[in-house]
């Protein structure tokens, strides 16, 4: 990979014009490809196959003329007083024009809806009033008839008595007129039995029709009451809540329709009120770079100037991020027209692009400017930090990569995209700086370099390496100090809820919030939040049915505990489907309407088998973190397993990739109770535009493990791989981690200050998911970086010493060589220039051994002649330990300098002995103590082959 990436870097270089005209040609594709086929963001969370969408798609299919989208208007006089009736009259012909634009299906007027909801409940009062009074007069009707009846059976009687008398008296038979006289008034009793069983019936009927009126009459009482709590006009009378419905899915719903509709009823509102738009309505995309962003990209700047010196050196990492963003961002755009895309996943993609695009290039550029100052002709220089700096950032590149595509199997669609489109944008970012950043310094030359500094390329410049250890009591210090700030800092994530941002969130001085308070002060924080409850019933009801089980199940779900109203919305066509509306007490974000959904869904089945469905955003919240829960051990497993193989490869050991991991752990939990602490509780919350604390966005954990993870791991890399550099150079592990974090501090400050600039500048973003992202992003890498990597994971390293680097022998056997610093590369391109043995300073025992070990970490400093002199390694045996420390050890001179060799030495140091090698013509080897040296005296280097095996260029100055 490293030769590769030489080559790359050379041919960039030699074909610079080529390579930028490629980017810019590439450049213009993605953008013309977004133009042409980027489709509609949307701001909906939704996770297919959950409860919540489950219920919705039965919603959409038993109510159609329901399935449209909706947003709310809230209208409110300006002076506090009562909407006049002109008001209420304009405010009604406005909806009326709302209604007719391009999209819209209806909408609904608040005033007629509340003056429909009393007119039901004085109809119900009324034929409460008129059944009662019907009834009373049934009730006198069936006394009459009662007392009518009751004169019947007493002139029967006598009729019977009268009957059997005269025919005692006539001896069994009656004459023919007396007969007659009885039979007509037998007909006339019957006659009037008849007219009162006929009025009897008349009264019966009536009474039962009454009694159904009644039933029907009180069963709509009952729905009225579980509605009661339920609004469009304020009790005041001075706020109206207005909805808009769509002819489309919420998510279908274009920006243009949304804003058309604000437009109309912002421009023709009446005088003396004022209108707020719900989120539905008024949430826009979030911008992909503001203000804050600005600045952060400023800091970025500033970052690199101080580090770089010149302002062409500083620029140049940032026009490779732009450059990366672009084509990144635009390509990732132009699926949004196939696929469904949240609006904030663009925006991730800027973050991630800007903040690896720059470090990235960054650190091929110090690699190349470092090997400039030491007289590396341009194009190998490009070429050697390509193949070496380039090569490491493919290594930490592909560890963001895996942490981001794993997010896929997640099996959450938005989040697999969000992970997708960050890793085209890491991917875009890590093939600009192998290319476009070589070439770039092809074109720029010896400009990258401040003037003052090219008059100084090829003098040798000093570098204080560390010779002593860190102290294992500061070791110790720092590992408790750490662990305990960390635990510290953690303890709110024990706190954590989830959840997904409502109109709470949003600016104070947005028209969302506006109109989420105004709904929470006028009728309460659950409007702002509703539930739909779908009762599915196992076999289609009869219309008069329908109402009973609307009551019956209405009345279930009102005597849960935190619920404000229940509404019915209607049944399907079928009648085997019935929708109610709940009200929570608290809002869509609250601990009690979560618990409420959850009561919801217990109480499935209910009698007679009818199952209940809950959708909302509560629900919703529920089944995005569940979902999220679920997958969450599957892809953590996925990348922290990777990744640890991934490192067990480049550290060949086990301890370092755990203590990496591990150390991520402690960072990740520390960022956790950061975001816990300011976005749920609320600390700090003017600072951070925190004004309403609540939960956590849903999916923010998820997102802050995969990308902090492989930044981490990043940080790893460039640290510990030069504390393995050292020790794998006979440095004893403990002074090798010292060397390490020596040789790699510099970049990686600067490279972490970076990152939490560009994700800092994200925190100040309107949108509430966007604040949330950045700040995570930007403090898990201010821990990682400055507490963890730099602090934690050198102290663990010195604890654990010669140790840290173990690794089975059959697992060394097997595993690959993976050259992560591309050192390979650099001995088999020899240079002029390639490090400077070390000077030593006054006082301290020398060995040539340990001059060999610095110049292989690229010391860079010089004796001013051609001694090769180094402080002892204490590597050595103690027998050469104490040698070196009685001075016997002998200084090994190799030179062409007519001085004599001693006084050349004994201006470095006094009192050594001295043994010249004079350096003839040609190339000779020189043995020094337990290292070969190939001596060439024609350009004035020696190559030094170590014991432990490859070589190291040293030059030796005239």
């Amino acid at each position: 990979m490293a030769e590769l990436l030489y080559r790359l870097g050379r041919f960039s270089a030699r074909r610079a014009w080529a390579v930028l005209i490629s980017w810019i040609v590439i450049l213009g594709i993605s953008v013309g490809a977004f133009l042409a086929f980027g489709g509609t963001l949307s701001s909906a969370v939704t996770i297919p196959g959950t409860p919540t969408a489950k219920v919705t798609d039965q919603l959409e299919e038993s109510f159609p003329s329901a399935s449209g989208g909706t947003g709310a208007m809230v209208f409110h006089t300006k002076d506090g007083d009562a909407f006049t009736d002109s008001q209420k009259t304009a405010i009604g012909e406005l909806l009326d024009e709302t209604a007719d634009l391009k999209g819209v299906d209806s909408t609904v007027n608040p005033f007629e809806t509340q003056e429909t909801i009393a007119d039901q409940a004085k109809q119900i009062s009324d034929g409460k009033t008129q059944i009662d009074d019907g009834r009373t007069q049934l009730t006198d009707g069936q006394t009459q008839l009662d007392a009518g009846q009751q004169q019947l059976t007493d002139a029967q009687t006598q009729l019977s008595a009268a009957l059997a008398q005269a025919q005692q008296a006539a001896g069994g038979t009656l004459p023919a007129a007396a007969q007659a006289q009885f039979d007509a008034q037998q007909t006339a009793i019957t006659q009037q039995q008849t007219a009162l069983d006929a009025q009897q019936a008349t009264i019966t009927e009536n009474l039962a029709k009454l009694d159904e009126q009644s039933t029907k009459l009180e069963l709509s009482s009952q729905l009225l009451d579980l509605s009661s709590g339920i609004r469009t006009v304020s009790t005041d009378d001075t706020t109206a809540v207005a909805n808009v419905v769509f002819d489309k899915r919420q998510q279908e719903v274009t920006p243009e329709t949304k804003q058309s509709v604000i437009d109309q009823v912002k421009k023709d509102v009446p005088s003396g009120v004022e209108v707020e738009f719900s989120n539905e309505l008024a949430q826009s995309l979030p911008q992909l770079f503001g203000v804050g962003e600005a600045i952060g990209l400023i800091i970025a700047a500033i970052t690199l100037l101080v580090m770089l010196g010149t302002v062409i050196a500083a620029s140049l990492p940032l026009v490779s991020a732009i450059v990366g963003v672009g084509v990144g961002v635009t390509a990732s755009l132009s699926l949004s027209g196939v696929v469904d895309m949240l609006s904030i996943t663009p925006v991730l993609g800027v973050m991630l692009g800007l903040a690896v695009g720059i470090d990235y290039s960054l650190f091929i550029l110090n690699r190349h400017r470092k090997q400039l100052l030491a007289g590396v002709e341009l194009h190998e220089s490009i070429g050697l930090a390509n193949g070496t700096s380039g090569n490491a950032v493919v290594f930490a590149g592909s560890t963001v990569l895996v942490a981001l595509l794993a997010l896929n199997v997640t099996g959450i669609p938005f989040l697999g995209l969000m992970g997708t489109v960050g890793a085209i944008c890491v991917a875009v970012a890590i093939l600009l700086a192998v290319t476009l950043t070589p070439a770039l310094l092809s074109l720029l030359g010896l400009r990258i370099l401040s003037r003052k500094a090219r008059g100084t390329i090829g003098t040798p410049r000093p570098d204080a390496v560390p010779t002593k250890p860190m102290g294992t009591l500061r070791a110790v210090g720092t590992l408790v100090a750490g662990l305990v700030v960390l635990g510290v800092v953690a303890i709110p994530a024990l706190d954590m809820r989830l959840g997904l941002p409502d109109g709470s969130s949003e600016a104070v001085d947005s028209t969302q919030y506006q109109s989420y308070t105004l709904i929470e002060d006028k009728f309460g924080a659950g409007v702002n939040g509703p539930l739909l409850v779908v009762a599915t019933l196992p076999d289609a009801a009869t219309d008069e049915e329908v109402l009973e089980e609307q009551v019956r199940i209405g009345q279930e779900i009102a005597d849960q505990d935190d619920v404000k109203a229940v509404a019915p919305v209607g049944a399907s066509d079928d009648n085997s489907v019935l929708a109610f509306q709940v009200i929570p007490k608290e809002g869509p974000n609250a601990v009690s309407t979560e618990q409420l959904v959850r009561d919801l869904r217990d109480l499935s089945p209910l009698s007679g088998d009818v199952e209940l469905g809950v959708a909302g955003s509560a629900s919703g919240n529920i089944d995005v973190s569940k979902q999220l829960s679920d997958a969450l051990p599957l892809y953590l497993a996925l990348v922290v397993g990777l990744s640890l193989i991934i490192m067990i490869l480049v550290f060949r050991s086990i301890l370092v990739p755990l203590t990496a991991t591990l150390g991520f752990m402690l960072s990740l939990a520390a960022t956790f109770g950061g975001i816990t602490a300011i976005f749920q509780w609320g600390w700090l919350g003017p600072v951070f535009g925190v004004h309403d604390p609540g939960p956590i966005l849903s999916f923010l954990p998820t997102i802050l493990i995969g990308i902090l993870f492989g930044l981490a791991m990043d940080y790893q890399l460039f640290l510990v791989s030069g504390m393995r550099e050292a020790f794998a150079h006979g440095a004893p592990a403990r002074l090798a981690v010292q060397r390490g974090l020596h040789a790699g501090r510099t970049v990686v400050v600067a490279a972490a200050i970076i990152m939490i600039s560009v994700f800092g500048g994200f925190i100040f973003s309107h949108s509430a998911m966007i604040r949330s992202i950045g700040f995570g992003l930007a403090f898990g890498v201010l821990v990682d970086a400055f507490v963890v990597r730099m602090l934690l994971i050198p102290a663990v390293m010195h604890l654990l010493g010669k140790s840290a680097w173990w690794i089975p022998k059959w697992l060394d056997r097997i595993l690959p060589n993976v050259d992560v610093e591309g050192a390979a590369l650099e001995r088999s391109h020899p240079h002029d220039t390639a490090s400077v043995a070390t000077a030593p300073s006054s006082g301290e025992p020398r060995n040539a051994v340990d001059g060999a070990e610095t110049a292989a970490l690229g010391a860079g400093v010089t004796a001013g002649t051609a001694a090769h002199v180094a402080t002892p390694s204490s590597e050595l045996t103690r027998r050469e330990a104490a040698a070196a420390a009685e001075r016997t050890h002998p200084a090994h001179v190799l030179t062409t300098d007519p001085d004599p060799a001693d006084q050349q030495v004994s201006r470095v140091e006094p009192g050594l002995d001295v043994i010249v090698h004079p350096a003839t013509a040609g190339v000779q080897r020189v043995a020094v103590g337990a290292y070969v040296i190939a001596v060439d005296a024609d350009n004035g280097t020696a190559v030094v082959e170590p014991p432990v095996g490859g070589v190291v260029v040293v030059r030796a100055p005239r």
